[in-house]
């Protein structure tokens, strides 16, 4: 049975150690350009606005019709979904690591290139700008289902969560850390620190009027290149690992258990953990002879399809909710009056407090929700983390939402500020963390990556009603006061009902998720059992992996 391979045992039982951190640095930076890359466009759609649509005939600056702004914003997001399904099942064809390189590479270019969109109008740009958003997307796709399968197979079982969650937890950073990154390296924080910089920087150099002192010069030429080396910037991190990424070995469960080879899984393991590792080749011919279900199966719906059913519908409503709210921040922060009026600003001068705005919030509300998550996840579990995060997103929303004009009015914005932090904040020591973690924990070695992979691009379903939608939902309901060429929506407030209603939908679809703290990979999977014994989901499996040999 596959809980009796050595290798694997030594895998589970190995103390913390250097290539732990290693595991979680190559691939967490990937994480780093991929929070950076897609939630960086929404610092630079109000400057788009003003450089590619302006008219000098409007009260109000420039902005992106209704279909450009939407595809904008949500067309990488079609380019990840597409990936998480195609990588994670090419993941379990041709192993971790060759599919991990090709995701890497994919989205270095793509990110050069969308800094370089050309054309010869704004139609052109904006056409250009989204076929390489989209090629970004498809391999920051891939970038999910492998970083979390190659963590969660290289760590051990005490400390597997918070492993994995410490890679998720880089796309914290992405939206903050910019001219730091190198030394800090993170992701939801370096969007943020990247554009107030370079915001900043051409503010200085370039300082112009606001816009209704003067409508055609409070937007200088060289606003043009602000735009672009902010989605360029999202290259530099990805590079500087493409080489460790190509070092590290195989996982030995891949090795094992897919490609039935346990003594090269023992080999490479024996290098990684500096113990000799000698497999039984008795053991291995019983792990290379045993017949597996595919996804498609009965033994896979009997043992899995419940599980498979709880991660997607949880990771597809949470998306609706974080995607909406994050992307949309700068225009929720107008309708409750954070920020001036756009005609009170030169174009720059409205990057700079709109990025100030969101980088304010990261650091609040989202960077430490996921770190509260990469330590307690070990402790108090999955279950626990995720129930309770959709329960308090739920409550702030709907603190929110129902005294919304209360935060509307003058000298209530830091209330509603703070309330919204706390949404992040439990967002990510909730279910953003552990939507991305227990996929590739509950499902065998042969189909995790596919499995990880499906549940992501439920995520990213919702993550594309919520880009699209919320767009439109959000409008006034006064026909006199929406964007330009928006029809009416239902409102800020009726759309944070809306968001408030997914969160519960999240909550009670948590319960067909097993807890996984403290158990091994085939213990979850069933990988250690035999396949005509068990009639009930894997959780309940009796036979523990046996523990490391002495070394």
């Amino acid at each position: 049975m596959a809980g009796e391979l050595k290798v694997l045992n030594a895998l589970d039982s190995a103390k913390t150690q250097w290539y732990h951190f290693t595991a979680i640095v190559i691939a967490g930076m990937g994480f780093f350009t991929d929070a950076y890359d897609l939630f960086s466009i929404s610092l630079v759609t109000k400057l788009l606005g003003r450089i590619y649509y302006f008219n000098p005939a409007s009260k109000t600056p420039g902005s992106l019709p209704p279909n450009v702004s939407a595809a904008v914003n949500g067309v990488a997001f079609c380019g990840t979904l597409a990936g998480q399904l195609f990588f994670g099942w090419l993941g379990d064809k041709m192993g971790r690591k060759k599919v991990y390189g090709m995701t890497l590479m994919l989205m270095v270019i793509c990110c050069l290139a969308s800094g370089l969109s050309f054309g010869s109008s704004a139609k052109g740009v904006m056409a250009t700008l989204c076929f390489f958003r989209f090629w970004l997307g498809f391999g920051i796709g891939g970038d999910y289902p492998l970083s979390a399968t190659i963590m969660s197979e290289y760590a051990n079982k005490r400390t597997r969560g918070a492993f994995i969650a410490a890679v998720f937890a880089m796309q914290g950073f992405g939206n903050l850390t910019g001219g730091i990154v190198a030394i800090i390296g993170f992701g939801n924080l370096t969007g943020g620190i990247v554009a107030i910089i370079v915001s900043a920087a051409f503010k200085s150099r370039f300082d112009a009027p606001a816009y209704r002192d003067d409508r055609a010069g409070s937007t200088v030429p060289q606003a043009d290149y602000a735009w672009r080396i902010v989605l360029m910037f999202g290259a530099i991190p990805a590079l500087l690992t493409y080489y460790w990424r190509m070092k590290m070995p195989e996982t030995a469960r891949y090795t094992a258990l897919v490609a039935k080879n346990a003594k090269q899984a023992a080999a490479d393991m024996t290098q990684v953990l500096n113990v000799e590792i000698v497999e039984q080749q008795e053991k291995a011919d019983e792990v290379a002879r045993r017949e597996q279900f595919g996804l498609f199966s009965r033994q896979f719906l009997r043992r899995h399809g419940r599980h498979l059913l709880g991660t997607t519908v949880c990771w597809f409503v949470l998306d609706i909710a974080f995607y909406s709210s994050n992307l949309f921040q700068k225009d929720i922060y107008t309708a409750v009056q954070w920020l001036p009026k756009a005609d009170t600003m030169s174009a720059l001068e409205e990057m700079f407090k709109i990025s100030r705005a969101q980088t304010l919030v990261a650091l609040c509300g989202t960077i430490p929700g996921y770190w509260f998550t990469v330590f307690f996840i070990d402790i108090i579990g999955r279950f626990v983390i995720q129930l309770g995060g959709f329960f308090f997103m739920t409550a702030f929303m709907l603190g929110l939402a129902v005294p919304y004009h209360h935060w509307t009015t003058p000298g209530n914005h830091i209330g509603f500020v703070v309330m919204y932090a706390f949404t992040f904040f439990f967002a990510n020591f909730g279910p953003n963390s552990t939507t991305f973690i227990v996929p590739a924990e509950i499902f065998p070695a042969r189909l995790r990556s596919t499995c990880h992979g499906i549940s992501a691009a439920a995520g990213k379903a919702g993550a594309i009603v919520g880009s699209f939608g919320f767009l439109y939902a959000a409008q006034s309901t006064d026909a006199s006061k929406t964007d330009a060429g928006y029809p009416p929506g239902i409102g800020v407030r009726n759309s944070l009902f809306f968001l408030a209603g997914c969160n519960v939908i999240g909550f009670f679809f948590t319960f067909l998720v097993p807890e996984s703290k403290g158990k091994s990979l085939e213990e979850l999977s069933g990988e250690n059992e035999d396949d005509d014994d068990v009639p009930e989901a894997p959780s309940t499996a009796d036979h523990r992996t046996a523990p490391a040999p002495p070394a």
